[in-house]
Order: C-alpha cells, then structure tokens, then sequence
C-alpha cells in the first residue's frame, strides 16, 4: 500500500509538470527523488536504473532529464562542456564543486552575500543567480 501511495504521489508530480506519467518516467523519478536532494549525472542515473532494473537506454535517461528540467522538476548545472549536473533541489541555493571529483554541494542562499551584480542588457531581467564555488581537494 505505501509503495501504491508513493507512486500515486509522483504521478501526481509528473502530470501537475505537464508530463504523461509513463512507466519510465515513474521509475526515474522515483530513483531521483526518493533520496531526497542531490545531484545527478545522466551517466549516474543510468547506472542507478541498471543496478536497481530499471530497463531504460542512456538516451532515455538524457531526454527524461531534459524533459524534467523543461517542466520545472530539475535544474541542470553545467560545469563544464559536456559536464551536466541535475539538481533536485529547487530552492534557491548556491554550490561548492570539488573538480577533482565531480562532487557538488548545497550552500544555503543565506549563506551568500553579494554586495553587487551588474545590471541585465537592455530588454533582459535577471531571472537568478547561481554561485559556484570551486575546489581542489576531496570529497
């Protein structure tokens, strides 16, 4: 009944984005969101799916990703050409990286004061700022 009950909960999450609930879609955001925040490369969830049997292509994981970040239910951090994060976490928050691992953090927004931000162009309006902070050493 409780796994029923949580399926229904990400069905519910899935449609109120404007996605079709299919049953990969469920899956996947079932292994991202059941963990509660993180970060997640294509290549991560993909080998999440395989060892948890999930059957879904490396290309699906990719469009499922992209297609949760268009809908509002992820956000993608780039940190580096062909280096794409997905960020469960959608308030507002700010990251450490540490380079050599390819591990990111949470900083809390509170924990960020910019004193100033240059003005957006002419006929733009900043829609958010993200700081990442970046590091050597391990995490």
């Amino acid at each position: 009944m409780e796994e029923k009950s949580r399926d229904g909960h990400l069905v519910e999450r899935v449609r109120r984005a404007g996605l079709r609930p299919t049953r990969q879609r469920l899956a996947l955001a079932r292994l991202l969101f059941e963990a509660g925040n993180r970060h997640v490369t294509a290549e991560q969830l993909f080998n999440q799916a395989c060892a948890s049997a999930v059957p879904v292509s490396l290309a699906t994981i990719y469009n499922t990703l992209n297609q949760f970040t268009r809908a509002g239910l992820l956000r993608e951090l780039v940190m580096a050409p062909g280096r794409s994060y997905f960020d469960t976490n959608l308030d507002a928050h700010h990251h450490f990286f540490f380079e050599q691992t390819g591990t990111l953090v949470d900083i809390p927004d509170a924990d960020i004061a910019l004193a100033e931000i240059p003005a957006a162009p002419a006929g733009s309006e900043i829609s958010r700022v993200d700081v990442v902070i970046r590091l050597t050493g391990r995490r």
